[in-house]
């Protein structure tokens, strides 16, 4: 039986379990209405993730032919499953920076090239693909979506939505926001007991700018009330938000430590920057949790070239950062 709990009334969460991801499960929200439901993220496209959703609408009696679903961003693990359990006829809210992303996909042949440049030893980019969930789980995409921006309204039932842009985590990242019950729906903006994982893939975009200006939008709202999308609920985020800023700001300080001995690449960079991971050493970590390191190092190191802390001081082979 999947686990679901009412959090406020015509309002539930159900635990989806996400198979071999340190994020253990995604929380997936249920909003019941008289002519319609929605459902606010799915979880892996994985057997289990589809079994464990579908007992919930089912224990939750929620009628999938009047239901419509809200896909926060498009990692595997919110994305993933509501190709498959979407009706014919019934709408996929998402958002356009995200769905441009995704339409223009050509594989990940860009990305372990960035990763390479970037120092990510070549011998072992193969396994950091494989083992990694937006690899193991990538979806198909609805062949029809409704993409909303900022400040766009959503009733449901009694609730009175509206989307509130926070680009950072994903470029379109869109939270969910009632001002009346004081709610947020917050995807992987804000969580509680672990940071978002901020990355950088392209050139041209500055993510970590991005999350802390989304961060400071936050403050300014009236949020009594966080559903994240993994581990346990916030109240007033305030506190929150003055904590994963500093986390920001205090890596950067660890980064520009690290280079006043002079120009590194990011892997490199990563394997001497502090992780909460219950590893012995850079070396124990797992491939993919080396990748996603990797990838938030360089995050840091776009936001402090923007800053004008840091310079790339090389391209070829490999990129070079320093002072």
């Amino acid at each position: 039986m999947a686990a679901t709990e009412q959090i406020l009334p015509r309002l539930h969460v159900i635990e989806v379990p996400l198979p071999k991801s340190p994020l253990k499960v995604l929380n997936a929200y249920v909003v019941s209405g008289s002519d319609r439901n929605l459902v606010v993220d799915t979880g892996f496209d994985h057997p289990e993730c589809l079994a464990a959703l579908r007992q919930g609408l089912h224990d939750l009696h929620v009628d999938l032919d009047r239901t419509d679903f809200f896909i926060t961003h498009l990692h595997a693990d919110h994305f993933g499953l509501v190709y498959r359990i979407v009706r014919p006829g019934r709408t996929v809210y998402f958002n356009a920076p995200d769905a441009e992303w995704v339409r223009s996909w050509k594989g990940w042949e860009e990305m372990v090239a960035h990763a390479e440049r970037n120092g990510f030893p070549k011998d072992a980019l193969d396994g950091a693909i494989r083992n990694h969930p937006g690899y193991r789980f990538m979806a198909q995409i609805p062949k029809e979506m409704t993409l909303l921006a900022d400040g766009t309204r959503l009733d449901i039932g009694d609730y009175r939505f509206r989307c509130v842009s926070t680009p950072g985590h994903t470029p379109g990242h869109l939270c969910l926001y009632d001002p009346e019950k004081r709610l947020l729906i917050a995807g992987d903006h804000l969580l509680q007991d672990i940071t978002p994982n901020i990355t950088c893939w392209r050139e041209g975009i500055n993510p970590l700018r991005d999350y802390l200006d989304s961060l400071e939008k936050m403050k300014g709202m009236e949020i009594d009330h966080v559903l994240p999308g993994h581990r346990r609920r916030l109240g007033n985020p305030a506190a929150r938000i003055d904590e994963l800023r500093h986390h920001h700001l205090k890596r950067n300080e660890e980064i520009l430590a690290i280079l006043r001995d002079g120009p590194r690449n990011a892997y490199d960079i990563a394997g001497r920057m502090t992780w909460d991971l219950d590893c012995p050493s850079w070396e124990d970590f797992p491939l993919p949790q080396k990748w996603f390191a990797m990838s938030e190092a360089l995050a840091h190191l776009r936001f402090l070239e923007r800053e004008g802390k840091v310079r790339r001081v090389a391209e070829q082979p490999l990129f070079l950062y320093a002072l």
